[in-house]
């Protein structure tokens, strides 16, 4: 995973304390909060863009962007095969819808992308949890040998 990438796209989360997160999480973790600052940013824009404060929805809608290119960024097309290519496309499926909402100043659009965004991070949010159990059982693994 390129590092520099996930900072840049962290960098667009900007709602955590990214430099703490990033000394703690695994790269499971990370997507699963750029993931979670995307759907946090629609849900922003959605409720500016009720309230008719346009500009403010603008800026929501640039931020979950962001955090969409910063996702795609990271993609590994040798390694992820279809499964990047697949996501990849849906990246870019998501940001035009974005630009439609924002153009438009439509709330479909947004409901739709953080659907998808919202399905695509309960899966990953599998993964994380399968990866701290499974880091957590290696730790007792280490202390067991020790004591013994």
């Amino acid at each position: 995973m390129n590092t520099h990438s996930v900072k840049n796209a962290l960098n667009a989360y900007g709602q955590v304390d990214v430099d703490a997160s990033l000394m703690t999480a695994n790269p499971v973790q990370l997507i699963v909060m750029l993931y979670d600052g995307a759907v946090g940013a629609i849900a922003k824009a959605k409720g500016l863009l009720l309230q008719q404060q346009y500009a403010e929805k603008s800026q929501q809608i640039s931020l979950a962007i962001g955090i969409i290119d910063g996702l795609a960024s990271v993609l590994d097309m040798e390694k992820g095969g279809e499964i990047s290519a697949n996501l990849s496309a849906l990246y870019d499926y998501m940001r035009r819808r974005l630009l439609v909402a924002n153009l438009q100043n439509d709330v479909a659009p947004l409901d739709e992308v953080s659907g998808l965004l919202l399905s695509i991070n309960e899966s990953w949010k599998v993964l994380a949890n399968r990866s701290a159990v499974a880091q957590s059982k290696a730790a007792e693994d280490m202390d067991g040998r020790r004591s013994a």
